[in-house]
């Protein structure tokens, strides 16, 4: 074949589909670009000093210090540690993440491999509940935790983020469960397999990229979450969330202190997300492409 040629039965591209492909591809990084830009000015304004954060026009050309990471990470004795909110945050994220995962395949599983009556009504009772304003259950939630001695504890936490990310995440392994063949699991049954040895040999590692995202976004949902940490502990079970708020005063300059604190604290997300990236994407696009 010589050069130049085109594999017969595949037409080339016109010259509108061609500018049609380079529009979407720029509106693409322009929005990319749009998402981008607040997060990188946080990460620049984390390394300026506090005067220079606070000037109104901000400076590009503003000295770079890590005075702001010092602050935040009590140098001196100067403030206090924000070690005991991030393992709070850490320990409520993946335990609850855990627990998530152990009860949302079970449950996908009989959704959608071994389906019961009326599942479409079940999975929109799990959805249902995510239609609740999480300040309307605040008043209840805080009066049971008083009254059965859990305020201030991480363990009421990690049983407010298993059941808040539970429905979403027996709705995601549902769809990605019904993509599993059916005649893997015969073959399994037809050897002697037994339920747990189908969900943890089988189906897990076909699912494991949806597994993968799912895992994901509860952990995200969990380590983001502000409005029950923020009102149902204190001193002993406080996140890093309800630590980055207390950051904020009324008097005197902050902006910087706060942005390496935001910069920080959300490391952790972006490195499980850069590090999950290929089984994410994979797992939210399983069974676009039939």
């Amino acid at each position: 074949m010589t050069r130049g040629a085109h594999l017969p039965g595949r037409a080339r591209p016109t010259l509108r589909q061609r500018r049609g492909h380079g529009a979407l591809g720029l509106l693409a990084w322009l929005c990319g670009t749009a998402f981008f830009l607040p997060v990188a000015w946080m990460v620049l304004t984390s390394f300026h000093g506090e005067s220079d954060a606070a000037a109104n026009p901000p400076s590009l050309a503003a000295p770079l210090t890590l005075h702001g990471y010092r602050e935040f990470f009590g140098a001196g004795g100067a403030g206090v540690s924000p070690w005991p909110p991030l393992v709070n945050s850490l320990t409520a994220s993946v335990v609850s993440t855990l627990l998530v995962l152990a009860l949302a395949v079970p449950a996908a599983y009989a959704l959608s491999i071994r389906p019961v009556r009326k599942w479409s009504d079940v999975l929109f009772f799990f959805l249902s509940t995510k239609m609740l304003p999480l300040v309307a259950g605040l008043l209840p939630v805080y009066l049971v935790a008083q009254n059965t001695r859990m305020l201030d504890s991480i363990w009421l936490l990690v049983i407010l983020y298993t059941s808040m990310n539970l429905p979403i995440a027996v709705w995601m392994m549902r769809s990605f469960l019904a993509e599993v063949p059916v005649e893997i699991l015969e073959a399994a049954s037809i050897d002697g397999a037994g339920l747990p040895t189908t969900l943890t040999r089988i189906v897990a590692p076909v699912a494991m990229p949806g597994i993968a995202a799912t895992a994901l976004i509860s952990f995200i949902f969990s380590w983001n979450e502000l409005l029950f940490a923020r009102v149902l502990t204190g001193t002993v079970a406080g996140t890093a969330p309800v630590f980055l708020t207390g950051l904020v005063t009324s008097q005197g300059l902050f902006l910087a202190r706060v942005c390496a604190a935001a910069t920080v604290i959300s490391l952790p997300v972006i490195v499980a997300g850069f590090a999950a990236q290929d089984k994410l994407v994979q797992g939210l696009s399983l069974g676009a492409v039939k």
